[in-house]
């Protein structure tokens, strides 16, 4: 529309549609202003028409039904609105503005379908924070509709997908809702030649071991310590003060210094998915490179010598800043790495991975409840220990809870129940432990693991291979087939579908072409997962390429976090 407008955002959308229009791309099309959503009056704007973008959540509709309340009626001119939502509309949502006696103010009322976003060359999310907790705690659905819609998406751009595998509750709706979407488009057959040869459906309870223990690539890292959102992470500021002589630091900045991470940058790309400890011996040799190029100014003699260096200038002073802030990033999370309780903690939860005394109450746990450690540390931890035990005797369980609610109070009852519904911290029901055979069929658990020029995905913790992504490599070879013991022991069905493809669209493989496996998480991924997958497309007989998508980007302390429930004290 020609006419000036203001956008107010549901501020959770803020993040994702960076990545997909920067401000200055809305501003070319008539956005004077942006607002983030929040009861009370609208901030004043002189502009025709006001565009809310929100998520179909009640709770947002109340704050918008209170925004079109409060606006002035008899101010000139009226102001238009418009309600868009993302991904889909609602009509739980649109019932409830009638009801507030609101829905009319409303000229347009539509939807804007942004189902995956593009964090990365082969990385995708529908960062949908909630998706796990709706899928296991409250049987919502919802988001699996919108992977399927996201997937049909990518086939209508990318060709149809022949092979679709799957393992866990979840991956078998997502993969039913396409079949049926196809049989009520039929129009969805496309002509385009499939890009993807197999996508693999994976559900995130299939393996809710891996999110819990601390991720150690350097890009897991970061995520674990200070929280990647939408690529950008929020860093101490005081590693990345300029270093002025005989000022003694006395104007530190105080904001957080906020950097982009991601492949666009040439060192990131490189380092990210290093394990952490083979990430200095990177940085100190790129060092050597950079100083080495600046110093051929000197040698620079000729006009042309000159003009030769001015040009690679730019890119030299771009590879020295990014070198500068990994260097002081490293160094913040070396901090931490090589402090006492780090290790305690990343000792205990090595044990427990390869199998050592998962069935009696730990005394570090004890200790850190006793010490009153942040909760979320707690909660990983005996997560870790009752999935690795295939759940806890009742007796240490019980324990452990009686310890959690004495110490951190009575209303963390609920996250326990929320915890013990997701199964992960859970009684021992069938009397034996079946993780040790999983461990072994699946070999997750490796001794002599190499850091330094790993030859196996568990160096992205250190150890322990990421059982999600052992499903996803055996997959490719020699095929399910191989393990169908211990599929049957991980829960949920395990199943192949196969999509016809045009006549003249299937694949003839060139002798040494890589097969293109689409890997979706349902319910979230990590990082180390992420690197572990990129591992194996990088390898030399791998044969496999992989692209990732799901539907949030997560780690142990965000996941733990979106299962927790508040309760609030009472007000007496």
């Amino acid at each position: 529309c020609p006419f000036p407008q203001a956008i107010v955002w549901d501020e959770y959308l803020t993040g994702p549609f960076g990545l997909i229009a920067q401000y200055s791309l809305l501003k070319e099309h008539e956005v004077e202003k942006m607002f983030t959503l929040k009861p009370g009056r609208l901030p004043q704007a002189d502009v025709k028409n006001v565009i809310f973008f929100v998520r179909p959540k009640l709770e947002l509709m109340d704050i918008i039904t209170d925004n079109v309340l409060r606006e002035d009626r008899g101010r000139s001119p009226q102001r238009d609105f418009h309600i868009l939502f993302v991904p889909r509309r609602s009509l739980l949502c649109e019932q409830w503005l009638k009801e507030q006696g609101v829905l009319g103010s409303f000229i347009h009322r539509e939807q804007y379908s942004l189902d995956l976003i593009p964090f990365d060359g082969d990385l995708l999310s529908m960062e949908s924070e909630s998706a796990f907790k709706e899928c296991y705690l409250e049987s919502d659905q919802t988001s699996l509709y919108h992977a399927a819609k996201g997937l049909m998406t990518l086939q209508a751009l990318y060709g149809t997908i022949p092979q679709i595998f799957g393992k866990g509750e979840c991956a078998r709706h997502v993969a039913n809702m396409m079949i049926r979407m196809k049989r009520e488009f039929p129009g969805s057959q496309n002509s385009i030649f499939p890009v993807f040869d197999t996508l693999l459906l994976l559900d995130r309870n299939v393996d809710l071991l891996t999110p819990l223990a601390t991720q150690l690539t350097y890009e897991g890292l970061i995520d674990e310590i200070y929280g990647i959102q939408n690529t950008y992470v929020k860093l101490p500021p005081e590693k990345f003060a300029p270093k002025k002589q005989g000022e003694g630091g006395k104007d530190l900045p105080t904001e957080p210094k906020k950097l982009q991470l991601n492949s666009a940058e040439e060192l990131y790309a490189e380092i990210r998915d290093k394990n952490f400890n083979a990430v200095g011996s990177v940085l100190s040799k790129k060092a050597k490179i950079i100083s080495a190029a600046f110093e051929e100014r000197h040698h620079a003699k000729t006009v042309g010598e000159i003009k030769q260096f001015v040009s690679q200038l730019p890119h030299m002073q771009a590879a020295r800043s990014s070198l500068a802030n990994h260097t002081s990033i490293a160094e913040l999370i070396k901090d931490i790495t090589t402090s006492e309780d780090f290790f305690d903690n990343l000792t205990v939860e090595q044990e427990f991975m390869s199998g050592i005394d998962t069935d009696k109450v730990n005394n570090y746990i004890e200790d850190c409840i006793a010490q009153k450690h942040p909760l979320i540390k707690i909660l990983r931890l005996v997560c870790l220990q009752s999935v690795c035990n295939n759940g806890l005797k009742q007796k240490v369980l019980d324990h452990y809870k009686r310890e959690i609610l004495q110490t951190y109070g009575y209303e963390h009852i609920l996250t326990l129940n929320n915890l013990e519904k997701a199964g992960l911290l859970k009684p021992q029901t069938s009397g034996r432990n079946n993780y040790p055979t999983i461990r072994k069929t699946l070999r997750l658990w490796m001794d002599d693991v190499n850091e330094q020029n790993p030859n196996d995905i568990s160096y992205v913790y250190s150890g322990y291979a990421p059982l999600s992504v052992r499903l996803a490599q055996l997959l490719a070879r020699p095929g399910w087939r191989s393990i169908e013991e211990v599929l049957k022991m991980l829960p949920g069905p395990h199943f192949e579908e196969r999509q016809q493809l045009p006549t003249g669209l299937q694949k003839k493989r060139q002798h040494g072409e890589n097969r293109v496996t689409l890997v979706f998480f349902l319910g979230g991924v990590t990082y180390a997962e992420i690197a572990a997958l990129r591992f194996l497309s990088q390898m030399e007989d791998g044969g496999t390429e992989y692209v990732i998508a799901t539907t949030k980007l997560i780690n142990g302390t965000s996941w733990i976090k979106s299962l927790m429930e508040k309760l609030e004290p009472a007000p007496f």
